[in-house]
């Protein structure tokens, strides 16, 4: 796994699904607790996210990208809250 983080903040979690659908590489969730998630994984999408959020957005987590491309395009979202075209 790379070493790109990036901390989400505040997101829209159904924005934040779409972002992770465009993304070409594994995204990873990181939770303080120390769980990992691979986000391209939808069975993660449906039960990690859910089990450990609970709610319609995500307060705060890190993310780690393989793909440089991808880690440009969740902080443009991060950043604007929207998918970059």
């Amino acid at each position: 796994m790379d070493n790109r983080v990036i901390k989400l903040h505040n997101i829209d979690f159904d924005d934040f699904i779409k972002a992770i659908d465009e993304c070409k590489g594994d995204v990873y969730l990181e939770t303080s607790d120390g769980d990992v998630l691979n986000l391209k994984s939808k069975l993660c999408q449906m039960i990690g996210l859910n089990t450990i959020l609970r709610s319609a957005e995500v307060e705060e987590a890190t993310i780690r990208c393989a793909n440089p491309d991808d880690e440009t395009m969740l902080f443009r979202f991060n950043l604007y809250g929207e998918i970059p075209d």
